[in-house]
């Protein structure tokens, strides 16, 4: 039997049962990387010899009796993180030599679960674009289309999931990062709520590994199914034992419901920033349509919802405040003068994200308590709804574009170019407040590429968007295999 695109849960069961060993499906897995990864080039820093001896490891612990959640499991890992023995270099060429001495406490978990590491997936560069290329790693492809990209900037660990790299995988969400690559590769993926998930040694190189609380990047859990997202979220939740003592305390309530039919969901498709796309449009249309004929309550409007353009607006001030720090400044210098010489009634994205990399401190906290007020305006939308569908990117994946200045790329909308950076909006739906969002497949564009929705859920609430994930993936079904 082939084992490659069973679930993690299925390969958990197999391996209880004693019908497949954790070296033969390591060996497997080391197999299909060495034939296809030649052209998808997902995986950038393999660790064979250290998956073999874990692999072996896992069969001696279970013949011990031992038990684990991941025991024997083939997983990857997003390159940015720590793994001792391995070159942590976020695809910067300056840091190509910098190998760290620890494990993330991420990865610490997932051995500590049991399961095998086979190596490091592809990101950008410093993990800043909705596409995964650097020098010194070069261009991961999408599984579906070679010629397009599979997303960033976990877009390694989606095309690793979607062309059978291994059962699972760990990436991280600051703008889309776990999202997009599992919209463009058709797989699951999860945001979860800001702080639920330790970040410590997911650090840009050289940089000191520190319990550091994260403005509105996260750390999550990829799969092939939204069962295995919850598996792998509940290996990865809970704080860092440096700040509170404890190593792993992942208390969360439960989902709010167990049948489809008792979801009560606001579905929104229009943003009024960026327009979305045909294909996008008919995925989210698709998951309505599933929702209502199980009897769920639908709604495609609700005075409820904080106002989309300023949250877009806050969502670019938060992100591209915090992207500056590091700048020379004499770089710095350049960016004030160029946001002096702004208009005053130029309100565009574009002039947004140039004002926020020179913002003051003052700024950044008038900003901070505007999130909070949306923040509020969320609570009291989930009084009345349990989720909300909407899109993640504009398309669906698109082809490589590697001009170097990424403010001259553009994003063709049907047949509309748009600034590139724009398409990050709906990801900021659920980032800016902190929110939990689950990446589901919802069908296939007319070229037969993958297009995938987000489920956003309340704060803290990560089970709710996780098990209606479970209930659509029975009705409209799930992750195929790229053909």
């Amino acid at each position: 039997m082939e084992w490659t695109f069973q679930t993690a849960e299925a390969l958990a069961a197999a391996l209880r049962a004693g019908e497949v060993t954790s070296v033969e499906l390591a060996e497997e897995a080391i197999a299909r990387i060495e034939r296809d990864d030649k052209v998808i080039n997902a995986i950038c820093v393999p660790d064979f010899d250290r998956a073999r001896d874990a692999a072996r490891g896992a069969d001696q612990a279970r013949a011990r009796g031992e038990v684990g959640p991941l025991l024997g499991i083939p997983v990857t890992v997003k390159e940015s993180y720590n793994v001792a023995g391995l070159p942590t270099t976020w695809g910067m060429p300056q840091h190509q030599d910098y190998v760290p001495a620890e494990d993330a406490v991420q990865v610490s978990r997932l051995k500590a679960a049991g399961a095998v590491v086979l190596g490091k997936t592809n990101v950008p560069f410093g993990l800043q674009d909705i596409q995964s290329f650097n020098e010194i790693h070069g261009t991961t492809n999408n599984p579906w289309d070679h010629d397009r990209t599979s997303g960033g900037s976990s877009g390694g660990s989606a095309a690793a999931l979607a062309s059978g790299f291994g059962a699972l995988s760990i990436g991280s969400d600051l703008a889309g990062s776990l999202r997009t690559p599992a919209h463009f590769c058709g797989i699951y993926a999860h945001k979860p709520t800001l702080g639920l998930a330790a970040t410590r040694g997911m650090v840009a190189p050289a940089g000191p590994a520190l319990p550091v609380d994260l403005d509105l990047a996260v750390v999550g859990p990829m799969a092939r199914t939204a069962r295995d997202l919850a598996l792998l979220l509940d290996v990865m939740g809970g704080p860092d034992p440096l700040t509170l003592g404890k190593a792993h305390d992942l208390t969360l309530p439960p989902a709010r419901h167990e049948r489809l039919g008792d979801f009560r969901v606001l579905v929104i498709d229009e943003h009024p920033l960026i327009p979305t796309g045909s294909a996008v449009r008919a995925g989210v249309r698709r998951v309505a349509d599933a929702l209502a004929d199980s009897g769920a309550r639908v709604e495609r409007h609700s005075p409820l919802l904080p106002d989309l353009t300023e949250a877009a607006t806050l969502y670019t001030q938060l992100l591209f405040s915090g992207s500056v720090a590091r700048f020379p400044i004499d770089a710095y210098e350049q960016l004030r003068t160029r946001a002096a010489g702004l208009s005053a009634g130029d309100q565009s994205l574009d002039a947004a994200r140039l004002r926020a990399m020179v913002f003051t401190h003052r700024d950044w906290i008038e900003a901070d308590n505007r999130r909070e007020l949306h923040r509020h305006g969320w609570r009291r939308l989930f009084a009345e709804f349990d989720a909300v569908v909407c899109p993640i990117t504009p398309t669906p994946a698109f082809p490589h574009d590697h001009n170097p200045n990424p403010l001259e790329r553009r994003i063709d909308i049907d047949g509309v170019e748009h600034p590139y950076f724009d398409q990050l909006v709906w990801a900021g739906v659920a980032t800016m407040p902190g929110l939990p969002a689950t990446a589901i497949p919802a069908g296939r564009s007319p070229e037969g590429l993958p297009v995938g929705v987000q489920l956003i859920g309340p704060m803290f609430e990560d089970r709710t968007p996780l098990r209606l994930a479970e209930l659509l993936e029975q009705e409209i079904g799930g992750f195929q295999a790229p053909r």
